[in-house]
Parts: C-alpha cells; sequence; structure tokens
C-alpha cells in the first residue's frame, strides 16, 4: 500500500513537472526576434467613418456606387471606312490584294466610358476615347443605346464633350478638386474591358502628376513643330483602373466628381497599381468651354517654365527651392502677356493669386483654368526678393478676343496634296472630272485612302478642279462630315471614304 501511494505522488509530481516545463517552453520567444504586441483596435478600424453627426459608423460605400452607376456611361465610337459596294474578297484571291485599296475596309471601334454632368444629356469623356469617330454610340447605366453628337475635344487636356438626346438623366455634380487630399478614399466607376459598370475603391496616392502622355509632340495650328500645349496635372489614385475605364468617373465618398480617369501607368496594359485622372477644376472648365463656345478658350501668360531643382538653384544661384523657373518667352515674346507685364527670365514663379505653386505642372493647371482676359496676380522671387506683379492673361494671338472654334480652312489643312489631272487622264480613266491625291496625312490613311486617289465627288458633288474641292471643304465645320467619292487608277471601281472634320 505504502508502495503503491509512492507511485501515485510520483505520478502526480511528474505530471505538474511536465506541464510548468511545456508552459514555460511555449512562452520562450525565438532567440533574437522581437514579437511586439499593441493595444487598441484591429486594422480593420479603417473600414470606420464618421456620419454627419460625428458618431463613428462603418464605411460602406453601396450608396455611392448605386448613384454614381446611374450616371456613368458605355461608349463605343466607330471609324467607318465605307465603300460605295460590296468590297468582299473571297480568301483564295486575297493574296492578289496586298497593300491594296481593298484592305483596311472594315470598320474599327473603340470602346470607353463618359460621365453625364447635366440632366439634359451633355457627356464628358475622353478626346481619345471618341477621335477620328464617325459615329458615337452610348449606352445608358438603363441599357438604353443612344447616338451622340459630338459637341466638342480639347486634346490639350484628352477631354471632349458630347450629348444624347434624353431628358431628366442622372448625372455628377463636379467638386472642388484642389481641397482632396492625398490619402483620401475615392471610387473609379467606368466599363473596363466591356464590363458595364464596374466600381474600385482606394485613395488618391498623388495629386498634380505629369506622365507625359497628352499631346508631347504635335503640329499645332500655327504650324509649330514639336510644341507641347497640354495641361497635364493628374490626380494619381491606386483604384484599379484598366482599358475601357478611360472617361469614366472618379468620386468621393459623397458621390462628387473628383476627375475623370485618363489613363493607367502599366508595364502591361492592364492596371498594376496607378491609375491616373484629370482633376475636376480643370474638367468644370474645359466643358463649360466646349458648351458654351465650342472651343476651349485658353488664357496664356506667354512664358516657357520648368521645375525649380538642385541643379537649377546652383547654376542660376536661385535662393528658393521650389517653384517654376521663367526659362524664356516662347516662339512669340512679343505676344507674351507676362513679359509685357514685367516678368523677366530667371524669375521663379511662387505663387499665383493666393495659391502657392512649388512646380511647373501646378502653375500650368491654374492658368489652364483661365481664360483670355482674366486677371491674374503673380508672385515671382527675383535674386531673393518677392515681388508682386498683376497680369492680364492673352490667348495665343497675343489679345483677349474670345477664340472662335477653328475651322478648317482648306485641302492643306485637312491633310490633303491634291493635283490637277489631265483630260487624257479621264478619258483613258472614262470619268468626266476628279482630281488626284498626291500626298495625304496618317489621319486621312486610316479612313483607308492612298495616294493615287481620284476624286470625282466631294459630298456627292461633282469637282473638276482642287480649287472646287477647297470651296466645298472651306464651308465644313469642325466635326462634320465629309464624303469623298472616286476612283483608282488601277481598281476602277468606285470607292467612297468617310471622315470627319
Amino acid at each position: 500500500m505504502k508502495r503503491f501511494g509512492s507511485l501515485v505522488l510520483a505520478a502526480v509530481l511528474g505530471s505538474v513537472i511536465t506541464i510548468v516545463a511545456t508552459q514555460n517552453f511555449v512562452k520562450q520567444p525565438v532567440q533574437g526576434v522581437k514579437i511586439e504586441h499593441v493595444n487598441g483596435l484591429p486594422v480593420s478600424q479603417v473600414a470606420y467613418t464618421t456620419n454627419e453627426k460625428g458618431e463613428v459608423v462603418p464605411l460602406d460605400f453601396t450608396g455611392t456606387a448605386e448613384n454614381v452607376t446611374q450616371a456613368v456611361v458605355h461608349i463605343r465610337s466607330t471609324q467607318e471606312n465605307r465603300t460605295s459596294s460590296n468590297s468582299q474578297v473571297p480568301d483564295a484571291f486575297r493574296h492578289f490584294f496586298f497593300d491594296s485599296p481593298f484592305e483596311n475596309q472594315m470598320p474599327r471601334q473603340s470602346t470607353g466610358s463618359g460621365v453625364i454632368i447635366n440632366k439634359d444629356g451633355y457627356i464628358v469623356t475622353n478626346n481619345h476615347v471618341i477621335e477620328g469617330s464617325e459615329v458615337v454610340q452610348v449606352t445608358l447605366s438603363d441599357n438604353r443605346e443612344l447616338k451622340a453628337e459630338v459637341i466638342g475635344t480639347d486634346p490639350d487636356t484628352d477631354l471632349a464633350v458630347i450629348k444624347v438626346n434624353a431628358k431628366d438623366l442622372p448625372y455628377l455634380s463636379f467638386v472642388n478638386s484642389d481641397q482632396t487630399k492625398v490619402g483620401q478614399w475615392v471610387l473609379a466607376v467606368g466599363n473596363p474591358f466591356n464590363l458595364n459598370s464596374t466600381v474600385t475603391a482606394g485613395i488618391i496616392s498623388a495629386k498634380g502628376r505629369n506622365i507625359n502622355i497628352i499631346n508631347s509632340n504635335k503640329q499645332n495650328r500655327y504650324g509649330e513643330q514639336n510644341v507641347s500645349t497640354a495641361i497635364e496635372s493628374f490626380i494619381q489614385t491606386d483604384a484599379a483602373i484598366n482599358p475601357g475605364n478611360s472617361g469614366g468617373a472618379l468620386v468621393d465618398l459623397n458621390g462628387g466628381l473628383v476627375g475623370i480617369n485618363t489613363a493607367i501607368a502599366s508595364p502591361t496594359g492592364s492596371y498594376s497599381g496607378y491609375g491616373f485622372a484629370v482633376p475636376a477644376n480643370i474638367v468644370s472648365k474645359i466643358t463649360e468651354d466646349l458648351i458654351s463656345f465650342g472651343t476651349v478658350q485658353r488664357g496664356w501668360l506667354g512664358i516657357n517654365v520648368s521645375n525649380v531643382s538642385s541643379d537649377l538653384v546652383k547654376e542660376n544661384d536661385l535662393a528658393v527651392n521650389e517653384g517654376a523657373f521663367v526659362a524664356g518667352f516662347g516662339d512669340a515674346p512679343d505676344k507674351s502677356a507676362a513679359k509685357a507685364a514685367g516678368i523677366k527670365e530667371g524669375d521663379v514663379v511662387v505663387k499665383l493669386d493666393d495659391t502657392s505653386i512649388k512646380s511647373n505642372t501646378a502653375l500650368i493647371e491654374y492658368i489652364g483654368r483661365k481664360r483670355p482676359g482674366d486677371k491674374v496676380s503673380v508672385t515671382v522671387n527675383r535674386s531673393g526678393k518677392e515681388i508682386v506683379i498683376p497680369i492680364t492673361l492673352k490667348n495665343r494671338d497675343g489679345n483677349t478676343n474670345t477664340v472662335k472654334r477653328e475651322e478648317k480652312a482648306d485641302v492643306a489643312a485637312l491633310g490633303l496634296e491634291l493635283e490637277e489631272l489631265d483630260s487624257k487622264v479621264l478619258k483613258r480613266l472614262d470619268v468626266t472630272s476628279g482630281v488626284k491625291v498626291k500626298t495625304l496625312d496618317a489621319k486621312l490613311k486610316r479612313s483607308g485612302m492612298r495616294e493615287g486617289f481620284i476624286i470625282t465627288h466631294v459630298d456627292d458633288r461633282a469637282v473638276k478642279s482642287t480649287k472646287e474641292v477647297n470651296e466645298i471643304i472651306k464651308k465644313k465645320k469642325s466635326g462634320d462630315l465629309i464624303t469623298f467619292a472616286g476612283i483608282y487608277e488601277d481598281y476602277p471601281r468606285e470607292y467612297i471614304y468617310a471622315l470627319r472634320m
């Protein structure tokens, strides 16, 4: 009995020792690794916000998403390369027509998004969504399909305004994009990959981004080469934006329009973490101009600016480390409002009115919201001293007049070079009149037209000379449709090409 009692006691003591040893082993951290624990709410705290009463409530996107998707539309634009008769060529014979007028005759389509900004059917989208299109089709959130009219475009901001014939549509209101902050929640709404009414959430990850994607090199209406007049000061977001989101809405949690989604930064062409939107303050100004005037009324300081960098500070002995450095007055200094007002090369613009300017992008964005005739108070740092200079902005022509919608003056402005045809050639081709296309630009080539095309009719009107073609084109306005009918010497059948001015 004593022996049994001893065995029981030994077993109990052994169990206690084992439990204590095990507990000590579990609590002992791995040598060299320190794991910290903090008191307070878990990470899910970011899913809470405050309501109008100041009460903490769960963050909920559903109401905003439901309202915003009703005002975001799907856009399908078509570039039609039409011929007067069936140009279908059997597969067995297609190798005979390589690089011939039979090529590139199929209509080309692009898709994107748009935002209704007015109950009467005005829609803002990206210029690149509808550029060069002959037909623009809009699908509303209730699946109605409507043909849209192009009201105006602005390649310098990659914005465009179109309109559908409908009333009492749901629409979004603009917010002051200057008051948005990095870290603020936003939703991106659009139609990526033709997936209608897609909503993604993220934050504003940066502001004032210039990524050099708009009109980096082009010829302007003054014939100047390699002139960049783009206004880029994008809102950067990590809300997922993909192809098809272009022209869609970036909104705050109240459903206010913060910007128009325009671009992504991606090595693959799909979302990889960053998207970019044109700020609402720029969108508002551009759309108002396009609706009211048909073209953008853009105020110009008439200066070339660059960012203030550490190298620039050393080279020019500058007294500030931020701002927009005045590098010159462009190719027409006599038309520069800034030079006329007393701005000097080497000045650093540090403030416009009451807005601090920390970069050339900030200056371009601020002035981009102004019109000719607007007055701006410009503060410059000159050799360490701040000077305030009032300036009245001008247009590109050096005055304060309202700019009219640019109209195509002649065939050269349209991108065509024509030559007269000898009567013997006309007789051989069995046509009574026509002019020959000597050269044409890339836009016209995209329509399917090729050098050597003999234009016999413009808008169903027979033409006998380049002068007659010019007279017809001069009567056209931007956005008007024009058709060219004719033949090729080696393909004696009629072709018709249509494009917008």
